[in-house]
């Protein structure tokens, strides 16, 4: 008959919260730490991600009560396809167009249409206060995509930034613990050895 080995239970985690003579005041300030650090952690993430995806936003909405849509015409036949065709250009192309602003002045400039349009083609641009053409504003799915995307991409180097802090900390209070350890060995370690019998 084989006696199988006694089995060590395995270290709770919660061990520096409970009772125990082992236990010192450093082990319930780690512990404090650590929880408070995790806790930060994941509300650091969530706060700074909602807080960029709100700034985010609100940017958005801004540059579209600055901008306005306005009706233009080709003045030229547009290019057949982009000059270097990649997805970024969206099958768009550079062309002359020609408007009239709200004051009755024509204005003249160069706006994205679609390639191969002919001249003639009605075409709608964005103006500034100023009557300068800008890009469309950011708007619909793709505001929303950006925002979300600018939120995703802030929290985690936020909550990285909380677990570094909190983790330094930890680092120092373990070294001052240490620094404890060996100052009462020095104490204790002589008259250890003597009961001992010099072998401690």
């Amino acid at each position: 008959m084989t006696r199988t080995p006694p089995t060590t239970p395995a270290p709770s985690p919660l061990w520096r919260w409970r009772r125990n003579p082992l236990r010192r005041r450093s082990d319930v300030v780690e512990a404090w730490i650590v929880l408070a650090t995790w806790i930060l952690v994941l509300l650091g993430g969530v706060l700074a991600g909602a807080a960029a995806a709100q700034a985010t936003d609100a940017s958005f909405a801004a540059r579209r009560t600055q901008v306005h849509s306005v009706s233009a015409v080709l003045t030229d036949d547009a290019a057949q396809a982009p000059p270097a065709a990649s997805g970024l250009e969206n099958g768009r192309v550079w062309a002359a167009v020609r408007w009239t602003d709200q004051h009755g002045a024509t204005h003249t400039g160069q706006a994205k249409v679609f390639a191969g349009a002919p001249a003639g083609t009605r075409v709608t641009v964005w103006t500034d206060r100023g009557g300068r053409l800008v890009s469309a504003p950011v708007r619909g799915a793709e505001a929303t995509l950006q925002t979300v995307l600018t939120g995703a991409l802030v929290a985690p180097p936020a909550a990285a930034a909380v677990w570094a802090a909190g983790w330094a900390v930890r680092t120092r209070l373990m070294r001052r613990r240490l620094a404890e350890w060996d100052a009462e060995w020095k104490q204790v370690g002589p008259e250890w050895r003597n009961y001992s019998g010099g072998r401690g």
